[in-house]
């Protein structure tokens, strides 16, 4: 972890920005800019293209793809890519988030207030689970990357009178890098296994020991076990149980 290329790249790159389209209209793919700016400084290893793909970066450690959105779209570059040289999917996640919103009639934008919401690295999951079957690839490698940022929505919602729910995304700006992952190898997501499990466990144990919903934990789980880390151990009752591998 780099916090202060980081602060740099967001200095650059927002600046950039604020010069070519003013203050509150910034690009909506800010956090993807300064991001590849971050991981990799020079521009001339940005979107290039590999076959019928265009890589976000390309350096000695072979392909970096940021991925701020859903995995589904990634499943058929990965596979492509794959099969010719390492690959690191570099995910962020809001560790710290504030909002702001904007007055889609009157252009006001409120002033930030912070979230209550607070991210965690288990999130990955959530979208893991859309490429499990590349992560056992010894090819394939995964960063998350924790953040502090704001994020600025339109209040252009119809499911609340607020109309905050169901609104639209304007960007998400980053102010700063709380902290960095790197899973190299299936090994590696072994720090997602908690302290404290029984040494026969159900996914419910899983979830009170990681401090996480029984969703994300069956998420979480079902890789582990995929990955080699966790063994099935039968079934108490309806309840699958588990062992640490």
């Amino acid at each position: 972890m780099d916090s202060l290329r980081f602060q740099e790249a967001c200095e650059e790159v927002i600046g950039v920005k604020r010069e070519r389209s003013g203050i509150g209209t910034l690009s909506e793919k800010t956090l993807h800019a300064v991001l590849k700016k971050y991981l990799e400084p020079h521009a001339e290893n940005h979107e290039v293209p590999l076959g019928n793909y265009v890589a976000d970066i390309i350096g000695e450690n072979g392909v970096i793809e940021i991925q701020t959105g859903s995995f589904t779209p990634l499943r058929p570059k990965l596979e492509v890519l794959l099969d010719c040289t390492d690959v690191t999917v570099a995910y962020p996640i809001a560790e710290v988030k504030y909002m702001r919103w904007i007055d889609p009639e009157t252009g006001e934008v409120s002033p930030p207030h912070k979230s209550p919401k607070k991210g965690r690295p288990y999130d990955a999951f959530y979208e893991l689970i859309k490429i499990k079957y590349t992560l056992d690839n010894p090819h394939m490698h995964f960063k998350i990357l924790m953040l502090e940022l704001t994020e600025t929505r339109w209040q252009n919602g119809r499911r609340s009178k607020d109309r905050k729910r169901g609104s639209q995304r304007c960007d998400r700006i980053p102010q700063r890098l709380t902290g960095e992952i790197d899973l190299l190898c299936p090994a590696d997501y072994d720090m997602f296994i908690p302290q404290g499990l029984p040494e026969k466990f159900c996914i419910k144990d899983f979830a009170a020991k990681a401090g996480i919903c029984y969703d994300l934990a069956q998420i979480a789980v079902n890789i582990l076990t995929y990955l080699g880390r966790l063994e099935p151990q039968g079934k108490s009752g309806r309840m699958k149980l588990f062992s640490i591998a």
